[in-house]
């Protein structure tokens, strides 16, 4: 059996959890979450905590076990507290701004590039020379979609460390062809 599965999740202040048949509905003060889970894990709801079980132990049911548990602990944790992603823009001349509510980035490209701001998502650009975005929103995997998706518009090159990565994201450096 999963360690983390055999875990409870407490509720903090102010969050609500419902369950209707296989569908969990989170409700909290950043907004409400909803997920359908695999009908072959119970979830039990006992005031303030929240315990996953299986009758079953088959290798895909073990499997969504833990993921059963992990899913509604974050959403537990994004109704609450909400999930940020940061990334910082490295490279002369790059930088992010607002415009409106969607990102524009300036990254070495001969147009700037803009993305769509999606609903539940927000962008803030940070910093002196605008090189800080943090991705915010209370869907875990919302939040890592949107931020992989800025990551792509110019990732880490190894030479000069040029690009957009995550921030702590190490990136294995190269020697140039002087490097010799």
């Amino acid at each position: 059996m999963s360690r983390i599965g055999k875990k409870p999740v407490t509720l903090p202040d102010g969050v609500e959890i419902k369950k209707d048949g296989t569908t969990i509905t989170v409700k909290g003060p950043k907004g409400t979450l909803t997920n359908s889970f695999d009908p072959r894990i119970k979830i039990d709801i006992e005031g303030k905590v929240v315990k996953v079980s299986t009758e079953t132990n088959s290798k895909d049911v073990r499997a969504l076990f833990g993921l059963t548990r992990a899913l509604i602990n974050n959403m537990v944790i994004g109704v609450s507290k909400g999930f940020e992603r940061k990334l910082v823009i490295e490279g002369v001349g790059y930088r992010a701004a607002m415009q409106g509510a969607d990102l524009q980035l300036n990254v070495g490209y001969s147009h700037p590039v803009i993305i769509k701001k999606p609903e539940g998502i927000n962008f803030v650009v940070e910093g002196q020379k605008a090189e800080i975005v943090k991705v915010q929103g209370i869907d875990k995997e919302k939040v890592g979609f949107y931020a992989d998706k800025i990551r792509e518009v110019r990732p880490p090159e190894p030479y000069k460390g040029k690009g957009i990565r995550y921030d702590g994201e190490y990136i294995r450096r190269k020697a140039g062809k002087t490097g010799a």
